[in-house]
Formats: C-alpha cells, sequence, structure tokens
C-alpha cells in the first residue's frame, strides 16, 4: 500500500508512535509538510499532551495539592517538547508554572501565602490538612528562593498550628454552649403548663381565661397542633407570664361589662425562673412603640404611589430639599448616592451612611442613608422611604418595616409601587399615625409589542434582560460576535461599575444593555425599549414566570420621559410569548394576602432577652425568639427569617472574648452563604477575638482585562463582596479591622479591572 507524504515523514522520524495515535498524528504532520524528525516530534507531542495532562492530574490528586489548577497543568504540558517525558521531567515543568503563579499571589512570601489560603477557601471552601498546609508552605518557600528550614517555613507552621488549636477549643466550646442552651429551652419548654392551670394562675374562672385568650390578652407560649385536641390544637402557658398578668384581671372585668367572684391568685414561687416572659421583654407584638423617639412626634404619613417612571421621587425629593432638616432612606448603595447628588443639585448638602460608606459633610442637615441605617434617635422635619414593595420581601422586609416605623420625620414620604399600599396603610394604624395617599400616573405611554423580537434586531436603545450572570454573559458573546457594543449590568457587579456600565449605555458608548432585574431599582437609564430574554426566573427556591409586578417593575424602564415618546416592552424570539408580556402589564396590582408586617430584633432587644434568660450565648437568644418571642397566629406582626443571623451565631458560639453585641453585629454582616461567607466570618471573628488585627482580603493577580476569562470575572466579583463584608465590619470595629483605606483603594482597582474587563469589545474566551 502506497504511503502518504506524512505517513512516510513519520516513518522516516524514527519515532515510536502507538496505533491509534496514527491518524490524529498522520493529519497533524500532514499540514507541516514538508516535516522532518523535528517537526514529526513536535506533532507527537500535540497528541500526547492530553495523556501528560491526565498523568499529572493523577499525580496532583494523588499528592493532595489541591492548590494546582487544572489550568497550571495544561500550560506546563505545553512547555513540554519531548514526546517521551519522564515524570520526574513533568513534575519539573509542572512546578516551574505553579512556582510563577505563586509569586503572583503577593510581593513576599508571607503575602502570598495568606493570599493563596483564602484563595482556595473562598473557591469552594477548601481547607488544607496539616500534611497539605506544610507542603503548600513548602511549595511557596520555593517559589521565593527561601529555605525549607527559614524562618518563613517555621513561622508558617507554628501560626497553622495555634490557628488548628484555636479551632478546635471553638468548636468544643460551641458545642457545649449550644448543649446548655438547648437544655435552657427544653427546661423552659417542660415548664409550660396546660391551659386547665390559667384560671387557677389568675384566680379567674375558665370562661373568663378562654374569653381572655380569645382576645389575645392572655399569651399562648405554644401551640401545638393536635388531630382530636378542640380547635385542632393544644394551647401551653408560659406559668411566669401568666403570674404576671394578674394585677391586669380586675380591670379586665370592668372592661368586659360585669364583675365575677375572684378566686385566689397563684402565687409562683422560687427567684427569676429560666421561662421568665420573654415575649413581653422582647415586645416584637408591640414593635411600633418599640421607637420611642419617631412615636414621640406628632407623625404624617404621605404615601406616594405609582408605576415606574411616574415621578414619585422628584415629588419626595422637592418637599425634602425645602425642609430645614432630611433624611432620604434608599434600597441600594447605588441609589443612596443618587439621593445624595439630587440634593445637592438642588443646593442641600447632605452627608451618606450605607453599610460600608460614610460620607459626613460638616453642617449639613440632611442625609442619604440605606434603609438599614435609618437614624432612629434624631428627629428630622422631612423623610422619605423608597421602594416601600419591598415590606414584602422576605429577606430585607423587616427593615422597611423598622424605618416607616421608626424614622423619627414629622413628615413621612413613602414610595413605593401601588402593591404597597394595604401593608403601608396597616403600618399606619399600628403607628396610630394619619395617612395622606397620593397616585401619580406615568409620564409617558407603555406599550406592548405584538410581535417577538429575533436577536439580530436589537439596536440601540435596548435593553436585553436575564436572570442570570450566566445569561447576560452568553447573550453579551452573542451579541459582540455579531458587531454590536453592549453594556452589562447584574447584581454581582458594585454600585460603581454599575452606574459606569449605565453611563457607558447612555452616553452611546455603547448600543445595548443587557441586565438582569438589577435594573428594576435605579439607574437612570435612557432605554428605548425593554425586551425580556426569559419570561421564567428562579427566585431561590423554584423557576416560575414573571409576576405582573416584576414586568412592570422591569419593562417601566422603558420610554424615559423626556428622552423617549414611549416605551415599548417585548420579548426575544424563542423566549415566550407577546401576549404574556402584554397581558403582566394590564394586570391590576396583585393582591397580597399577608398584610402582617415582618420585623426582627435589634441590638436592644436581643440584649434585653439575654438579660431576662441570663445568658451571654447570642444563639439561646435567638434559639429563644424564634420559639418563643412572637406566635406564628399573631394579629399584627411576622417574624422575619432569621436563618441566617441563626447559622452565623451557631458559627460564632464557640469563639470567646466577643460580647454579645458584638456577636449580633456579625449576624448581621451582609455576607453570601453560598460563597462560604459564614466560615469566612467564623475565621475573622476568631481573629478579632484573639486581639490579632484582620487583614484585608486578597487574591492572586490579576491578567490584562483584554485576557481576562470569565473564570476569572467571577473571581473578582467575589472578591469585591468579600472587600465590602470587610469594610462594613472596619467601620463597626475599626481596631480589629485596621486596614480600611487599603481596603477602599483594593476596592477602586477590582471595580477598574471589572470595568475594563466588560469594555472590551471582543467575547470573552470560556475554559
Amino acid at each position: 500500500m502506497t504511503q502518504s507524504p506524512a505517513e512516510a515523514a513519520i516513518q522516516a522520524s524514527g519515532l515510536s508512535i502507538e496505533p491509534a495515535e496514527m491518524d490524529r498524528l498522520a493529519r497533524l504532520v500532514a499540514r507541516r509538510l514538508p516535516a522532518d524528525a523535528e517537526a514529526v516530534a513536535a506533532a507527537l507531542c500535540e497528541v500526547r499532551r492530553k495523556g501528560w495532562t491526565g498523568r499529572l492530574i493523577d499525580r496532583t490528586q494523588r499528592a493532595g495539592a489541591i492548590w494546582v489548577r487544572r489550568e497550571d497543568i495544561v500550560a506546563a504540558t505545553d512547555t513540554v517538547h519531548d514526546p517521551e517525558p519522564t515524570d520526574d521531567a513533568l513534575d519539573a515543568a509542572l512546578d516551574s508554572v505553579v512556582q510563577d503563579r505563586l509569586r503572583s499571589f503577593g510581593a513576599t512570601a508571607e503575602e502570598a501565602l495568606d493570599a493563596l489560603l483564602a484563595d482556595l477557601f473562598d473557591s469552594g471552601g477548601r481547607v488544607l490538612s496539616a500534611s497539605q498546609h506544610e507542603a503548600l508552605t513548602l511549595a511557596v518557600a520555593r517559589a521565593f528562593g527561601l529555605s525549607p528550614r527559614g524562618r518563613f517555613v517555621e513561622t508558617a507552621l507554628a501560626d497553622e498550628a495555634r490557628r488548628r488549636e484555636e479551632r478546635h477549643a471553638a468548636e468544643t466550646t460551641a458545642r457545649r454552649k449550644r448543649r446548655e442552651e438547648v437544655r435552657r429551652l427544653r427546661e423552659w419548654e417542660k415548664s409550660l403548663v396546660a391551659f386547665r392551670e390559667v384560671p387557677m394562675l389568675l384566680g379567674c374562672s375558665v370562661k373568663e381565661a378562654l374569653r381572655w385568650v380569645a382576645a389575645d390578652r392572655i399569651p399562648v407560649a405554644r401551640r401545638i397542633p393536635k388531630r382530636n385536641a378542640p380547635g385542632g390544637e393544644i394551647w401551653e402557658f408560659d406559668p411566669a407570664e401568666i403570674v404576671a398578668l394578674q394585677p391586669r384581671v380586675a380591670l379586665w372585668r370592668e372592661q368586659d361589662g360585669g364583675a365575677t367572684a375572684p378566686a385566689k391568685p397563684f402565687v409562683l414561687s422560687g427567684g427569676k425562673a429560666a421561662n421568665a416572659a420573654i415575649a413581653r421583654v422582647a415586645a416584637l407584638d408591640r414593635y411600633a412603640a418599640h421607637f420611642s423617639t419617631a412615636r414621640a412626634l406628632k407623625r404624617r404619613i404621605t404615601l406616594v404611589t405609582g408605576p415606574t417612571n411616574s415621578g414619585k421621587s422628584h415629588t419626595a425629593l422637592e418637599r425634602l430639599s425645602g425642609a430645614g432638616s432630611g433624611l432620604a432612606l434608599a434600597p441600594l448603595r447605588l441609589l443612596a448616592h443618587e439621593f445624595r447628588e439630587a440634593l445637592d443639585a438642588r443646593g442641600v448638602p447632605a452627608s451618606l451612611a450605607t453599610g460600608e460608606e460614610r460620607i459626613t459633610i460638616p453642617g449639613a442637615r440632611h442625609l442619604a442613608a440605606t434603609v438599614e441605617m435609618c437614624p432612629l434617635h434624631n428627629p428630622v422635619d422631612v423623610a422619605l422611604v423608597d421602594e416601600a414593595q419591598m415590606l414584602h420581601d422576605p429577606d430585607r422586609g423587616a427593615a422597611w418595616t423598622a424605618a416607616i416605623m421608626g424614622a423619627p420625620a414629622r413628615d413621612l414620604f413613602v414610595l413605593g409601587s401601588p402593591e404597597c399600599v394595604p401593608m403601608v396603610r396597616r403600618i399606619a394604624e399600628l403607628c396610630g399615625d394619619p395617612l395622606d395617599e397620593i397616585t401619580l400616573e406615568r409620564k409617558g405611554p407603555l406599550h406592548a409589542a405584538k410581535e417577538a423580537v429575533p436577536l439580530h434586531e436589537l439596536g440601540r436603545g435596548d435593553a436585553l434582560i436575564a436572570f442570570s450572570r450566566r445569561d447576560v454573559l452568553d447573550f453579551r458573546a452573542a451579541l459582540q460576535a455579531k458587531g454590536r457594543r453592549v453594556a452589562v449590568v447584574y447584581g454581582a457587579l458594585s454600585p460603581e461599575v454599575r452606574r459606569a456600565e449605565a453611563a457607558r449605555f447612555n452616553g452611546g458608548e455603547a448600543d445595548i444593555l443587557i441586565a438582569t432585574d438589577a435594573i428594576g431599582m435605579g439607574l437612570n437609564l435612557d432605554i428605548r425599549r425593554v425586551v425580556f430574554g426569559a419570561l421564567r426566573k428562579f427566585d431561590g427556591t423554584q423557576s416560575r414566570d414573571l409576576l405582573p409586578q416584576e414586568v412592570k417593575q422591569i419593562g417601566g424602564r422603558a420610554g424615559r420621559f423626556g428622552k423617549h415618546e414611549a416605551g415599548i416592552v417585548a420579548v426575544l424570539q424563542g423566549a415566550g410569548s407577546p401576549s404574556f408580556v402584554r397581558a403582566m402589564l394590564n394586570a391590576p396590582p396583585t393582591e397580597i394576602a399577608e398584610l402582617r408586617p415582618l420585623v426582627q430584633p435589634d441590638a436592644d432587644i436581643v440584649r434585653a432577652v439575654a438579660g431576662e434568660i441570663g445568658t451571654d450565648s447570642l444563639f439561646g437568644v435567638l434559639a429563644r425568639i424564634r420559639r418563643a418571642v412572637l406566635r406564628r397566629d399573631d394579629p399584627n406582626y411576622r417574624l422575619s427569617d432569621m436563618s441566617q443571623a441563626f447559622a452565623v451565631a451557631t458559627a460564632l458560639e464557640g469563639i470567646e472574648g466577643l460580647d454579645l453585641i458584638q456577636r449580633w453585629t456579625y449576624a448581621l454582616c451582609p455576607v453570601d452563604e453560598r460563597d462560604n461567607g459564614i466560615q469566612r466570618l467564623a475565621v475573622w471573628a476568631g481573629e478579632h477575638a484573639a486581639g490579632r488585627g484582620v487583614p484585608v482580603p486578597g487574591g492572586s493577580r490579576l491578567p490584562p482585562p483584554e485576557r481576562a476569562t470569565r473564570d476569572e470575572l467571577e473571581r473578582a466579583e467575589k472578591r469585591h463582596k468579600r472587600l465590602v463584608a470587610w469594610r462594613w465590619l472596619a467601620l463597626r470595629f475599626p481596631e480589629a479591622y485596621p486596614a480600611l483605606e487599603e481596603a477602599q483603594l483594593l476596592t477602586a482597582k477590582l471595580d477598574g479591572w471589572i470595568e475594563a474587563v466588560l469594555r472590551q469589545q471582543n467575547a470573552q474566551r470560556r475554559r
């Protein structure tokens, strides 16, 4: 059989070739013709690199070197040009690549090791064993040309041994404390009494006790569902709480319009009981009264509702800027900045307070802040609370309840979509504040498109909406491949980067904006048409159709008044039906069945409950609050989901050296549980408790923006989130988090890098 020129060149090279390699090798050699032995060897290396990669992956996995990435291994095999390398040769190539990367983590070995350990933890919560930590320390020492028996290695291993000992001690203490708090809670539950004991404790009749329970005068400590019981449940009562109500019995009888011969009331013997009146102390069932400054003022609430682009903020800002003192509360740091700038444009200087940022303007009597930063004890003339529909948000709704109930303003403007009206009315009623209502109409018309929009027809002024970061970047790549200039906005981006991307779009540097529902609040955008790239979203629990309010809130961004005559809302071709969009836009406001505002404890309540049950355990306090403070059937309030705060309290339980309120502060820190945020908080809290400064979160050096991959962009976004949490804590614990200026500079650097990556007009490479 006649040989092809490529096969002849392979045979002439004298190299040993496996039969399975021949077909691919012949194709590669054919491209190099005329090919000598060196060209054939190069082609054979290309054929075998996948196998070498597998060999190195297997060797690193067996060695437990989890800091070695697949990218390192691929880069190492690219440097091997011997078709038959030994394992030692492959190890040497990999070691060279890894050492280069280790040096990129810091200017010194100490910085590099700390940053690398943080990076490993941040990318999957990976914690090294003692032997792995030692191997990594030695690898870093080699990378920096240091002795394996020198000071760096000795100090690093000693510090790691100390940290392991501290973690073990904390875990042991945590288990002991949790057992103690669970025992305390169970003892309280065992002390509860059945309804039949209530008349004896109060000195009243059974009928009276039933009537007073129904009137919510006698609190039910626990309700246990039981099929055969009257009403389908068994009631249990805290005897100490019941005895404390004895002085009210005579008044209740008088209010009931008659008297019943009093029985002898029961006297509870002993000192302070473990099952003391937690609900009474926490007073979450009388939450409005908790805000004493606001209740002392003669407040008036003005509720301003309307769809997007109806001018709600303008109406309130005009009143706010004309007041002698004022407060503007926003849902996002980005919007707090916009409120401050709006006041400044009206000649009113304003300070700023957000979770991780403070700007104090000397002499300013106005403050722009995020809702969670609402000052509760400094009366002002006018305040506004924006996006009141967030009252229904399960994660942050309690912050809006506190802000609306507690804002110490004589005139309070509450702004929101029509869905918030019933809840704000209920809050005004609970506060005893008069309520005025103003309803605004959209300034320009909003139309639903009759036809779906093909991707290639998207153009200047269009905003394409996706519901995940991945989809945003996929659309970005697809549109860039068609020569479109795009800007992007999604939740993981910082406010600074979002504003920069919005400016690119508004200024014409980008034709199309691709965004998640992060554009639903804030950002002044010159959008002509909103095009939904999907009509379903994952809401954290399930994948579901978009709700009418979501379509209105996002779609309402189209047709900015003064820029476009009308707004258009459409759906991308293949993503759903235009009739669905039309139906959602025309749907009446969603009726909210649950009108009890969400509430949660604050530092004062946590402190009071701790004092009442005699503990300094945040875990114990939150366990009791969840179990006993606010009944599920309370007619006025609902207890907010405190699962993340409870998880932080659990993680910090064994760390000695932090007081109760310091632990509660950590529990409020904004972290992402999916990014190992709670475990990271525990590490930082351990350093804080030990009196050591918590270093600024670092990481490896970033590649040039034009070479960044999606994975590297995501790592930078996560690092930014960690810096936000660190800066949040630095404002509250400056002694433990001392390098705030360094953190601010690093945040700005990350923002600049992320913005530069997003400005790249070539679609990002995938790994």
